[in-house]
């Protein structure tokens, strides 16, 4: 051995004596897949680090207080306007702050590109089965941490006490209210008073600094001890099998290429930062009760509660002396809770009318192969983007110079119809993609030469298929039109199919 090479193992062996440093040799040759769709639970949580760096930034100079100041900034178009210290403070961090106004950016771009990667992620898991046996409890824990992301990233933007986030503030009190009996009640603990009161973001500080980001972290923490107990799924190929994982190990390979991610991401997060203003508080202007926004419009991850908000009629009832708002109740907290109870419950439903629950599963499915379940996620997704589109109705008519209320009633048309379209659709070409699939490893790829037979009769020549793509069966499956569950392996080369 080199004298380097004694150098470093006597370096290895004292850390050892003080640290766990080899007891960690099994995490280090951790495999992980290589495939691209792997990174996205990465990217959230690269996002998450520049959320709490820049978070921690921000904390030094944000005031969270309602009591009333003159602004005297740099800003002059507000200069003498009476606001809280909190919107003061904030416009303070953007033109006085050396930075502050790249950082707060920062901060809103990575707060909108963390909810968006767990959406994504979530949705591989969905698409390529990931939440069946052993991991539905990372699945509940994955879904309850995009839940307390949109709870994170409302009392976030809730903060500066703008009138954009104002308006949102309003239309939550007016959400609280709808509870029946206790929702007079709830929202006057929640704001400390009469609306809009003087303590609600001296509340929702510690709640957005302390009691939200340390539930992310935890259930991050969770989440990645299972990944690690359970192993990654991982897509079917050769000597791949349900009792293996093939990949690149934790160190050096993985390290490199998820630290060069988590470096791209924080660069490309700077950079738009620098380049795409985002909300801009001081174009709106400090919360007055008496006024709102022209053209509110939500972060992207709520706007399908006001897109739900905008598009039920209004309906309401007098009972017991109570009155019940249903065009509020119905789409800002029975179909949230609807929605959410759905998904909790899918990985248990779908594995026991499919029977896989007996088994686990550490293969992928491709989407294809498993038409029902591609055909509602698909229907769930467009069942959110009409939602979505609801939520800036106002803006898409005068865009388009038609009238919001023609595109209100197509958008309520659209939101039963357009589902169960999607799904239909999503689920015919799900199986016409496994039947040509079929038929092509069956037949073969065809080479363009045709030559005639002796009967006249035309033919093309095909040869074996060669290049698959990751997770594609090497022979024809059999009842693939149906969507079965795919069968378990038996051998080192069943995964192939």
């Amino acid at each position: 051995m080199s004298r380097a090479g004694r150098r470093a193992e006597r370096l290895v062996d004292a850390a050892d004596a003080r640290l766990p440093v080899l007891d960690g040799g099994p995490l280090l040759r951790k495999a992980f897949p290589d495939h691209w769709s792997f990174l996205l639970g990465e990217l959230a949580l690269y996002s998450l680090l520049v959320l709490i760096l820049t978070g921690v930034w921000l904390t030094l100079f944000f005031q969270p207080e309602m009591r009333e100041v003159v602004y005297a900034g740099p800003y002059a178009p507000l200069r003498g306007v009476r606001m809280s210290a909190a919107f003061d403070s904030t416009l303070h961090i953007s033109f006085d702050v050396r930075g502050g106004l790249l950082l707060r950016q920062t901060h809103h771009w990575a707060a909108l590109v963390f909810v968006a990667a767990i959406g994504v992620h979530m949705l591989r898991i969905f698409f390529t089965g990931a939440f069946r046996r052993p991991r539905e409890l990372n699945w509940a824990i994955g879904l309850t941490l995009f839940v307390v992301s949109l709870a994170e990233g409302f009392a976030g933007y809730s903060l500066p006490d703008d009138l954009l986030s104002g308006t949102g503030l309003r239309i939550a009190q007016g959400i609280m209210l709808s509870i029946p009996v206790v929702g007079t009640y709830v929202a006057f603990f929640v704001f400390g008073g009469q609306y809009p009161a003087h303590d609600i973001v001296t509340r929702l500080y510690p709640v957005h600094i302390l009691l939200l980001p340390g539930a992310l972290i935890a259930l991050v923490a969770v989440h990645l001890i299972l990944v690690v107990r359970l192993k990654h799924t991982q897509w079917r190929g050769r000597g791949r099998s349900q009792g293996n994982a093939v990949g690149k190990p934790f160190f050096p390979q993985f390290t490199a290429s998820s630290g060069g991610l988590a470096l791209a991401a924080t660069g490309l997060l700077v950079l738009l930062s620098g380049l795409a203003q985002v909300n801009p508080v001081w174009n709106y202007g400090p919360y007055r009760p008496d006024q709102a926004s022209t053209g509110s419009q939500p972060d992207w991850y709520v706007g399908f509660l006001e897109g739900a908000l905008r598009l039920v009629p209004p309906w309401e009832t007098n009972l017991a002396g109570h009155t019940l708002m249903w065009n509020v109740l119905l789409p800002a907290i029975v179909l949230p809770g609807l929605l959410f109870a759905v998904l909790y419950a899918y990985p248990f439903v779908e594995q026991r009318l499919t029977g896989e629950w007996r088994t686990e599963r550490h293969l992928c499915d491709r989407p294809r192969e498993r038409p029902v379940r591609t055909g509602l996620g698909v229907a769930g997704t467009v069942f959110y983007g009409v939602l979505l589109l609801a939520g800036g109705n106002d803006i898409v008519a005068q865009t388009f110079r038609i009238s919001v209320n023609a595109l209100t009633w197509v958008l309520r048309v659209a939101l039963i119809v357009a589902p169960v379209l999607a799904f239909l659709v999503t689920r015919w070409l799900c199986r016409a993609l496994t039947a040509a699939e079929s038929e092509r490893l069956a037949e073969g790829v065809p080479t363009g030469e045709i030559r005639q037979s002796v009967t006249g009769r035309y033919e093309t020549d095909h040869v074996p298929v060669a290049a698959f793509r990751p997770g594609a069966p090497r022979r024809p499956l059999t009842g693939a039109r149906t969507g079965t569950p795919s069968r378990t392996p038996r051998g080192p080369e069943s995964p192939d199919r």
